[in-house]
């Protein structure tokens, strides 16, 4: 689908590659994504459950359900970015999650807390994702890591910002403008670029990726997998695995992160630059991997992103001090970042961009019901314990865990 305003022939003629365009438009979307993020989130947690006398485990409910949504939906919408491409798909999601975040403000019961939060919840998960890194993926080959990171990056911005810009719209008033503040931002920055400047492949505008070359200088083949053949293969399974171990941990922690903090006796603003700290580390990271020879097998990467979850998933047990608030949360900032960009990068590695929607659409909906999982199992156990010492001590093992299956996740053999 080519932008409504850009003639077609145009693109080719431009002095560069039209890639880089796509880049910035998926960086700003990214950015804007973070709206209903569960970092965000976690700065709403102590002033709603106080205001209206919620639970932990009612409020965590939410990001939940809006997993499992994502699940039902993403592997439709797979089939759907193979054929229509971002454009469509990053629009919608970015004017549904701003208008969603924004109505929040006007909640007045759990009911409508639900409906609203999990609606956008359900984007942030579904659509965003699918979106995103659909359009990158079908644009970057040889580049792939590279445009990955540095669209990983954005999304990072978008968590130290975004808690911080409902933090500061709070001072002075309360969370409901905190909630206005989000869903402006959202729709500020994300739309626009999206709608007038998204091209659905190179191949649409008469372009080519960027390719990967071969040893003897030719251009490696690349994988053309079905979304059947991807899943009769190993390499589905095991990134599957690594998938559903990890993500309970990412929004298991990072939810609850705020209230744990403010409960080992640092202040709620000290919480939310904690927060902002970790997102930057995880900008960091993924700025990094951009870095990296292609060469060298993305799964000892993932696998060391694992390791580094469990260090700051443990180290977030016990907090003395501001400083090791911080040094925990940093490590665990560090995996996050490594998690959220050689993921997406990995599926379109080892199985190609033919079908990366249709096959990324069934791995999406197991990613999401294991994010569902973890804010669920970490306010339960919180509810029932009276602390997050628990919720923590399994979210660092299952941590552990998918570092090891990140080692034997071996790509797939190519089908050209």
């Amino acid at each position: 689908m080519k932008p409504p305003f850009l003639p077609r022939l145009l693109i080719p003629r431009l002095p560069f590659y039209y890639g880089w365009v796509v880049l910035g438009c998926v960086c700003l979307a990214g950015f804007a994504r973070q709206g209903p993020a569960v970092a965000v989130l976690s700065i709403f947690v102590a002033p709603m459950t106080g205001a209206f006398g919620w639970s932990r485990t009612e409020i965590s409910g939410a990001v939940s359900l809006g997993g499992v949504l994502a699940a039902v939906i993403s592997p439709m919408l797979g089939p759907v970015l193979d054929r229509r491409g971002a454009r469509l798909i990053l629009c919608l999601a970015v004017l549904g999650t701003g208008l969603s975040t924004m109505a929040l403000s006007l909640t007045q019961s759990l009911l409508m807390f639900y409906l609203l939060f999990c609606f956008a919840r359900m984007v942030w998960a579904g659509p965003f994702d699918l979106g995103l890194y659909g359009a990158l993926n079908n644009w970057f080959v040889a580049r792939r890591a590279r445009a990955n990171s540095l669209a990983t990056l954005a999304q990072m911005s978008g968590l130290v910002a975004m808690p911080l810009i409902a933090q500061f719209a709070m001072q002075g008033s309360d969370w409901r403008a905190g909630w206005v503040a989000i869903g402006t931002t959202v729709l500020v920055v994300g739309f626009l670029p999206a709608w007038l400047l998204l091209v659905r492949r190179p191949e649409d505008a008469g372009l080519l990726p960027d390719r990967l070359v071969s040893p003897t200088g030719q251009a490696a083949p690349e994988p053309r997998f079905s979304r059947a053949e991807a899943m009769r293969t190993p390499a589905f399974w095991l990134l599957a695995l690594y998938t559903v171990l990890v993500y309970p941990v990412q929004a298991g922690v990072s939810l609850h992160q705020a209230p744990h903090l403010i409960e080992q006796g640092l202040s709620p603003i000290v919480a939310a630059t904690v927060i902002s700290f970790f997102s930057a580390m995880s900008a960091v990271a993924s700025f990094g991997i951009g870095f990296l020879p292609r060469r060298w097998p993305v799964r000892f990467a993932m696998s060391l992103s694992g390791a580094l979850l469990a260090i700051g998933t443990f180290g977030l047990i016990d907090i003395g001090s501001a400083k090791t608030a911080y040094l925990a949360a940093g490590v665990f900032g560090l995996g996050i970042g490594g998690v959220m960009t050689l993921l997406p990068m990995a599926w379109a590695d080892y199985f190609g961009r033919e079908s990366y929607g249709a096959i990324r659409g069934v791995a999406l909906s197991m990613q999401v019901l294991a994010q569902a999982s973890g804010p669920l199992l970490s306010g339960a156990l919180r509810d029932w314990t009276g602390n997050y010492t628990w919720s923590l001590l399994v979210f660092g093992v299952l941590a552990a865990l998918a570092a090891g299956a990140a080692i034997v996740a071996r790509r797939p053999h190519v089908l050209a």
